[in-house]
């Protein structure tokens, strides 16, 4: 498997979901510290880690935060690990760490089994602009 830098996270996410796509520019422009790297479910280093971790995709099709020395971070709490790390006001959602993880992914869960009725679908993964290339890894 593709070594990340010790001082980045990955950040996996449905590369054909609309929502999923722009949760990721969200993160790109607010990614004040570059502390993190995106590839879709879809890609090779993508498929590494759900098998290096034997997940359902079935159960979890949805984002997951990566890192070396931290493992592998799913659904709810991946997302606020996320948002922890891009600085005020994102990192308010931290707040939400309080809730109890399978409460906060009941909620993650529905918006995760509609996300494509409500925001759409791509026919394939998200082609990233020469510019956000480095931020992409396969």
């Amino acid at each position: 498997m593709q070594k990340l830098p010790k001082d980045k996270s990955l950040i996996l996410f449905d590369g054909v979901c609309n929502l999923c796509n722009s949760s990721v520019l969200y993160v790109i422009k607010r990614d004040k510290n570059n502390a993190f790297l995106f590839a879709p479910l879809q890609s090779t280093i993508g498929k590494q880690i759900i098998d290096k971790y034997n997940l359902d995709t079935t159960a979890t099709d949805s984002i997951l935060l990566y890192n070396e020395a931290k493992g592998l971070k799913i659904k709810s709490t991946a997302a606020l690990h996320i948002a922890k790390r891009l600085g005020f006001p994102n990192n308010l959602m931290t707040i939400f760490f309080i809730v109890p993880t399978f409460i906060r992914n009941l909620v993650y869960d529905f918006v995760a089994k509609n996300r494509y009725k409500w925001y759409g679908k791509k026919e394939s993964c998200m082609i990233p602009t020469p510019e956000l290339k480095a931020k992409f890894i396969d």
